[in-house]
């Protein structure tokens, strides 16, 4: 009983490690998407993000400035998007992929170049990543039956990133519901001429919204490079960003709900290893591959309406002529 308890909070604890980049690509796709921009390119500003995080901490030896870094070229990449889509009114789906080719070469070519390692990164020092930290009073907690270990192995031991991307999620639902700016952005996904008519310019608020998603999915790239994992590895994203996005449309465009749904495809992930090989009654030996497929298949699911029909905002994917 006691091993199925802890084995139970490992899952979790793995579960909530997985989730980490998925639940803030998820909160960037919702800031984008509610504005009225259709963002596929979640995909390639976490994996820049990834490359130019663990590139600058390998040269600096600093994973703060890795984390500037990557949150500085997400940034780029969604002004290049709002460049392409907002201000030149192009197909903000051919505009994503494009980004998202744009980072699956660039990204190897620079590694190539800089580092001479088939675009790979060096591999970071302890000191040189987000390493998991322990919180107050973990050994007092211990003399406590069940809440102990729970705060030992599942609330204590992450990364800073990972309580980030927890706190990301209130600040999210506090901004698009509680604050002008995201009344305003609500409003501009919803029927942009009614906030034009109020004044308010629709270029510069779906701009803001790109740059707040830019900053979100930065971190998330920081966190696979230089805290989850110790160096970067060509397409490290491996389709986390697209999985986001189906998190984003399971959660209809809201924060919370993306949250659970990103906590969904990471139980999903993190017991893919746990069940290798292991023999269920009634169903026998599930394939490994089947299990890694599944976060995929789920996604292809949700992408095409087969689970619920969403309701996305009004005015997404049509660029605003005043």
């Amino acid at each position: 009983m006691i091993d199925f308890f802890y084995q139970i909070l490992w899952t979790l604890d793995a579960t909530l490690r997985v989730a980490t980049p998925l639940i803030l690509c998820a909160m960037a796709g919702i800031f984008s998407e509610r504005s009225g921009i259709v963002d596929i390119s979640l995909e390639g500003k976490l994996l820049s993000g990834a490359f130019v995080a663990a590139a600058i901490a390998a040269v600096t030896g600093s994973a703060w400035l890795g984390l500037f870094g990557a949150i500085g070229a997400s940034v780029l990449m969604s002004l290049l998007h709002g460049f392409a889509t907002i201000t030149h009114r192009g197909d903000q789906v051919v505009s994503g992929l494009a980004i998202n080719i744009l980072a699956s070469g660039l990204t190897v070519i620079l590694g190539i170049a800089l580092f001479k390692r088939g675009g790979q990164t060096p591999t970071l020092a302890s000191d040189e990543r987000f390493r998991p930290q322990e919180l107050w009073f973990v050994d007092l907690m211990d003399n406590i039956p069940i809440l102990g270990p729970i705060y030992r192995e599942l609330i204590s031991g992450h990364s800073l990133l990972v309580y980030v991307a927890l706190l990301c999620v209130p600040l999210a639902s506090f901004i698009l519901y509680r604050s002008r700016f995201g009344l305003r952005l609500r409003a501009v996904g919803e029927v942009p001429i009614a906030v034009d008519s109020a004044g308010v310019s629709v270029t510069w608020l779906r701009y803001r919204a790109l740059i707040v998603g830019g900053v979100f999915c930065g971190i998330a790239g920081a966190y696979l490079s230089i805290s989850h994992g110790a160096n970067f590895v060509r397409e490290m994203s491996a389709g986390k960003g697209y999985i986001a996005l189906a998190a984003v449309i399971f959660g209809n465009w809201r924060p919370v709900r993306a949250f659970m749904a990103c906590l969904m495809f990471g139980f999903l992930d993190a017991i893919t290893s746990r069940l290798q090989g292991v023999d269920l009654p009634l169903i026998g030996e599930i394939p490994a591959q089947l299990m890694l497929a599944l976060p995929y298949i789920l996604t292809i699911l949700l992408l095409s309406g087969f689970i619920g029909r969403p309701s996305p905002p009004a005015a997404i994917g049509k660029p605003y002529i005043k």
